[in-house]
């Protein structure tokens, strides 16, 4: 568990690193700034395209020749990918980076379905708390890092995210172990494989159907962020890269810590269930408060509430693994990111443009915080569906021939 922790960490940092300085160095490529917004949320929009294709793939195949060899050939190529991001001399190039990054990021699918080979099936909500708290600390030294570097050059936290790739293949290479044993391997079908096939396990059962419609809401609300949270901080607050950086950061360190330590304690006494349903309602009211806060400093308090939303990821992960065997778990994870990259798709395109209609001289939209309004009432119907669904009682385990326990 601590060698796929550490790689998800290494590998997460990377990413988070080039968060501050993305959106500028796609205008100083555009070379205008009316049209920033959108291009952003449609680079956002590529990368989650490549997730949903090839999400289910790299999950099928992880089923098929182990978890190890998948996440290795993924870290490889992210490092090949910020190479390509810190030589773009055009938009096109970053696109073509973009692209592939979506593409290696992918390895995620192995990275949860790792967690569920080495967890028994009653400790899984806290080993996805404890990647998430890996993930989180990655967004803490990421961002931090990147805003720094930001403000020296916008290609130099590029050149530092493949270094950190770099290094993350290398020690998964030397270290890591592999999870899945070959007696317990699935063979591979491109008719499960294909995204379509694999969401048709989301279908098997009533319970996955309705948590995925969940997972759906979560992402959607989440990839706000990555769509115009840059440019809200800017235009609002009058935020660097510095200071989104290090607000990102902090961020980062309140997820960390509630996924690291709350998840845990408090699936142990609540449920899993219910956990996930608490955490996607103070995430809406946090988003909420978020829009509202007239200033930084209140946005920033409106981050507590928002905190409590890393409770959700985690505790649905471990709802629905219940549901399906040992050998599908890699399956199960492509579905998942296949719902969280349509999500990814729809999302940064749909707050993108709502963010370009709520700016300028005249806007539309006559709130320059509408998008993160309408983000929370995305969570709060993601909390509604989560409670009707949970009328039922909480799933059986299955063990790695299917049967409940």
């Amino acid at each position: 568990m601590a060698f796929i922790l550490v790689t998800a960490l290494l590998d997460v940092m990377s990413m988070g690193i080039v968060i501050p300085v993305l959106p500028q160095l796609i205008e100083e490529l555009a070379g205008s700034t009316s049209a920033i917004g959108l291009w952003n949320g449609l680079f956002v929009a590529m990368w989650a395209a490549m997730q949903f294709l090839c999400s289910p793939i790299i999950g099928s195949l992880s089923d098929r020749f182990g978890r190890r060899p998948v996440i290795l050939i993924s870290i490889a190529g992210l490092a090949l990918d910020f190479l390509l991001m810190a030589l773009a001399p055009s938009l096109w190039w970053l696109a073509i980076g973009r692209i592939l990054g979506g593409i290696t990021s992918s390895s995620f699918t192995s990275t949860f379905a790792y967690m569920a080979d080495v967890t028994p099936p009653e400790r899984r909500a806290r080993g996805y708390g404890l990647i998430g708290a890996a993930f989180s600390g990655g967004f803490v030294a990421g961002p931090l890092l990147g805003g720094v570097l930001g403000e020296i050059s916008l290609r130099a936290p590029f050149w530092v995210a493949a270094a950190l790739s770099g290094t993350a293949f290398l020690y998964g290479l030397f270290v890591l172990p592999e999870s899945l044993a070959p007696a317990k391997r699935m063979a591979f079908s491109w008719r499960r494989a294909s995204p379509f096939g694999a969401l048709r396990l989301l279908r098997s059962h009533p319970e996955l159907s309705s948590l995925a419609g969940v997972n759906f809401l979560l992402h959607f609300g989440h990839h706000l962020f990555s769509a115009v949270f840059v440019l809200y901080a800017g235009d609002r607050y009058g935020w660097g890269p510095g200071q989104v950086g290090a607000v990102l950061a902090l961020v980062g360190a309140m997820d960390m810590s509630v996924q690291g330590l709350l998840v845990g304690p408090v699936v142990k006494r609540l449920g899993d269930r219910r956990t996930m349903v608490i955490g996607l309602t103070f995430g809406a009211v946090g988003l909420a408060a978020m829009g509202l806060a007239p200033n930084g400093w209140l946005f920033v308090v409106a981050m507590l509430p928002s905190a409590l939303w890393g409770l959700a990821m985690p505790t649905i992960q471990s709802l629905m693994t219940r549901r399906v065997s040992e050998s599908e778990q890699g399956q199960l994870q492509g579905a998942n990111n296949s719902v969280g990259s349509i999500a990814g798709i729809m999302s940064p395109l749909f707050f993108g443009a709502v963010y370009s209609a709520s700016v300028g001289e005249s806007p539309i939209l006559p709130f320059i915080g509408s998008a993160f309004l309408m983000a929370a009432a995305v969570l709060a119907a993601g909390a509604v569906l989560g409670w009707t669904s949970g009328r039922r009682r909480d799933p059986p385990l299955l063990d790695k021939d299917g049967a409940t326990h």
